[in-house]
């Protein structure tokens, strides 16, 4: 740990103190957490983000889409409005988040909506069609006044949160310990190849107990894929230079994938769930016209291309080659078939029967 964030260790401390007070209200039934007749499965973390909680729950929508009436329900981070909201055709990233703008684009199978109190957005959901079959809560490990029936916790490979500090001096938003009411706990953004001496050393690590099961995943990058209006730019047919910008929690990992499909990348990092104005596109297409060479692109992530979409500076990108990069999770081994395997099997024994539990 670096001298700054020792100096932040009674600031941590604070924090910590009043993260265990509000667990203790909710474990002695000061704050009460609900329950309800009908699937909920929760994916989360302990850090403030970049552990992988959209791909995973997109996962999650292709394992169990299929089969069931799939809803997903977030916070919808970073929206201009409240309250209890579905994604629609006339939603963008301002109105739901760019998240739930992601799951709505990609998923036509799905319901898709934001509500600050997942209390009241599951049971609007649950109103609105009695044939509902699964709720996905997107970020609600911290939410407790919500009990799902299955809670999965991710944690990055590069920055376990046994590794980590609570805020301000890591980023952990959340004390370790908390750890323990997770039912799933998934290992992210691991290599391709995992031996089995790493999955002991990490296991080791995170010590979990005899009831939680532990997966490990890694992240799968697919084709290029022009951003929405740019489909008539022509691709290089061989790509020099990437100039890649992105709003995302930790790029580590896609700056690590386009390092390999270029000679030079040049990276321009914004905060996580940045709105961009014209300034930062103006940066973007600079970056991208001084870089001197004839063969190059611009990639942005698909959770950033959600917020362009709509965007009224996306015109200060016009011409220019925008793309950006889907990803999926991949479990390791075993971990798909015994993770499916554990997630469908709680689904078949929860069936709704459209009551609550205080």
């Amino acid at each position: 740990m670096g001298f700054w964030k020792l100096l932040l260790i009674p600031f941590a401390s604070i924090y910590g103190l009043a993260i265990r007070i509000r667990h203790w209200l909710f474990n002695v039934g000061i704050l009460k957490s609900v329950s309800y007749d009908i699937p909920v499965i929760g994916v989360g973390n302990l850090s403030l983000g970049g552990t992988g909680k959209t791909p995973m729950v997109e996962y999650l929508i292709r394992l169990l889409g299929i089969d069931n009436k799939v809803a997903v329900l977030s916070r919808g981070y970073g929206r201009n409005t409240k309250g209890f909201l579905f994604a629609d055709q006339y939603s963008g990233h301002k109105d739901i988040g760019d998240e739930p703008m992601q799951y709505h684009n990609k998923f036509k199978n799905i319901k898709v909506a934001v509500c600050e109190d997942r209390r009241i957005g599951i049971e609007n959901l649950m109103q609105d069609d009695e044939a509902l079959d699964i709720i996905l809560l997107d970020d609600s490990f911290q939410h407790r006044y919500v009990k799902p029936g299955i809670s999965i916790l991710l944690t990055d490979f590069h920055n376990l949160y046994m590794e980590d500090y609570l805020l301000p001096a890591g980023n952990l938003r959340d004390v370790v310990a908390e750890a323990k009411r997770a039912d799933i706990i998934i290992v992210t953004k691991t290599y391709k190849v995992l031996s089995p001496i790493t999955r002991r050393r990490i296991k080791g690590i995170l010590k979990p107990d005899v009831n939680q099961s532990l997966y490990f995943s890694y992240l799968d990058y697919g084709g290029l894929v022009p951003v929405p209006g740019f489909e008539d730019i022509k691709l290089p047919k061989k790509i020099s230079t990437i100039v890649l910008f992105s709003g995302i929690a930790n790029s580590y990992p896609f700056q690590e994938y386009l390092r390999d499909l270029c000679v030079d990348l040049l990276v321009i990092d914004f905060p996580d769930h940045h709105t961009y104005r014209k300034k930062d596109l103006q940066l973007v297409a600079q970056t991208y016209n001084d870089a001197f060479t004839r063969n190059k692109i611009i990639i942005t992530t698909e959770k950033d291309a959600m917020r362009l979409v709509k965007s009224e500076y996306i015109r200060a990108l016009d011409t220019l080659p925008l793309y950006y990069v889907p990803i999926e999770v991949k479990l390791h081994g075993l971990d798909k078939s015994n993770f499916a395997n554990q997630i469908n099997r709680y689904v078949r024994e929860n069936k709704r029967n459209g009551s609550i539990h205080k």
